[in-house]
């Protein structure tokens, strides 16, 4: 069961775009919408990245920043961003303690914790940061690999809380 995180802060290394190191309450955005992926290999991961990256100026448009959060280090989170050509930060979690504190669901027990890949699943966050102290609006835990917002359901909760 996902569980609202109180603390919403985050400062981590950027290996994309952007200020590095990344501190969410300093980017110049109403809203902060938080990619957590499950490792650098994933499929599903490098598939949603290139389809937000390709629709990126409509998040623009929403007063919206995208934010991926991999589980890995700077090094390998800018050769994500490089490879994928994303316009937006990748932040290096490398020892998952903000997905932790976000609630980004393990499944497969100890092995899953081992092993990004096989156990972490997807989970999407959105914060507003309008006003005196920011607030989760939305979240989407996937259950599997695959289980993920469309670019456009994410569109419409942008809209929605505009």
């Amino acid at each position: 069961m996902y569980s609202t995180p109180t603390d919403l802060s985050i400062e981590l290394p950027n290996g994309g775009p952007g200020p590095d190191p990344l501190r969410v309450d300093q980017v110049d955005a109403d809203f902060v919408v938080l990619l957590f992926h499950r490792d650098f290999h994933c499929g599903n991961c490098q598939t949603q990245a290139s389809e937000i990256a390709d629709r990126y100026e409509e998040f623009r448009q929403h007063g919206a920043i995208v934010v991926s959060v991999l589980p890995e280090s700077k090094q390998r989170a800018a050769e994500w961003a490089t490879e994928y050509d994303l316009p937006f930060p990748v932040l290096a979690d490398p020892d998952s303690t903000t997905a932790d504190r976000f609630g980004q669901p393990v499944r497969f027990g100890v092995l899953g914790k081992l092993h990004d890949l096989i156990g972490r699943m997807p989970l999407v966050v959105i914060i507003d940061r309008r006003g005196e102290e920011p607030r989760l609006v939305y979240s989407y835990v996937g259950d599997a690999p695959g289980d993920r917002p469309t670019v456009d359901s994410l569109l419409l909760e942008l809209e929605r809380n505009g």
